[in-house]
């Protein structure tokens, strides 16, 4: 009889749950690199579009993923390629989402950073964090009453403590020159006109959900029914119209309330200026011109007329 070891099983379990393990590092790690591909490629197009300082490119090669992770979360909030300009330049960003703050100051390379902005928190239970990188240069975020604001600089800065004033902190004081003299934030790519005072707004809290009492609900639901019944436009004919009727939903009152899913609205790319530059394919242009012509010539009739 065959005496297997005492540690046998617990290794093999072990072996199992290390594999576990290495794989969801892997497919941790592919999905961070297609994060990271995704905003370089969206910084390389407002980068067609917009006027940055030189550099910008460069720093686009060397991007973290801690740095990707921030221009993708703004993604998921609404920001588009035109308002990207802004946070490139150091525009100052309000995301009604707090759980933001907390995801961003768990991040790699993060570290407490003094700031004069909103004042109105509690610093020592929110501090305001900072993290440096070769595209954001200084991302410095913090928390406010109803999320996380954020905000890129140019020049990083460490005053207060015991330490004594860097090279970096006289510049981050000439930043400052700059910012008194034009209004205008200075990120690491330029100047933003999205200050504190005029910020950059996404995902804003705007409604506040409430009930129906049951009489309007129902009265509601009656109204809504009956213009759904008249207002089938999307058939050829009424009679076609009855054959196929929409879909017979139970609240429809309740739908009024829902709000759009995740990503909902214009896009990523909406309002900006992506247009094609591609041409269209030559077989295809020759299908649709055959077509036209086809269409214009009309009906020969043979000799004799029409039988």
């Amino acid at each position: 009889m065959e005496r297997k070891h005492p540690l046998a099983g617990w290794r093999s379990g072990h072996s199992g749950r290390t594999g576990a393990a290495a794989e969801e590092a892997a497919a941790a790690a592919r999905q961070a690199e297609q994060v990271r591909d995704r905003v370089r490629l969206t910084i390389e197009i407002t980068a067609r579009a917009g006027a940055y300082r030189k550099g910008l490119l460069a720093a686009v090669g060397r991007l973290s993923p801690e740095e990707a992770v921030i221009v993708a979360d703004l993604e998921q909030h609404g920001l588009q390629v035109p308002q990207l300009h802004d946070v490139l330049c150091g525009g100052h960003v309000l995301v009604d989402d707090p759980a933001l703050y907390e995801k961003w100051r768990a991040a790699k390379g993060s570290h407490p950073r003094l700031s004069s902005h909103h004042r109105d928190i509690d610093k020592a239970r929110y501090p305001d964090i900072g993290m440096r990188g070769h595209v954001v240069r200084e991302k410095l975020h913090g928390r406010t009453a109803t999320g996380t604001w954020v905000q890129l600089e140019k020049t990083p800065a460490a005053f207060g403590g015991s330490k004594m004033p860097s090279v970096d902190d006289l510049r981050h004081l000439m930043d400052y020159v700059v910012y008194r003299f034009t209004g205008s934030n200075v990120g690491p790519w330029g100047l933003s006109r999205m200050t504190e005072r005029r910020p950059m707004y996404l995902s804003p809290i705007v409604a506040v959900p409430t009930s129906l009492t049951p009489p309007v609900a129902r009265s509601l639901t009656r109204a809504l029914r009956r213009i759904e019944e008249s207002d089938d436009v999307t058939a050829v004919s009424q009679q076609l119209a009855a054959r196929f009727p929409p879909p017979d939903r139970e609240d429809l009152a309740g739908e009024l309330g829902q709000a759009l899913s995740d990503r909902g609205g214009r896009g990523l790319f909406g309002n900006s200026e992506v247009w094609i530059t591609q041409t269209p394919s030559r077989t295809a242009a020759a299908v649709l011109r055959g077509r036209s012509d086809q269409a214009s010539a009309g009906t020969v009739w043979p000799t004799g007329g029409p039988r």
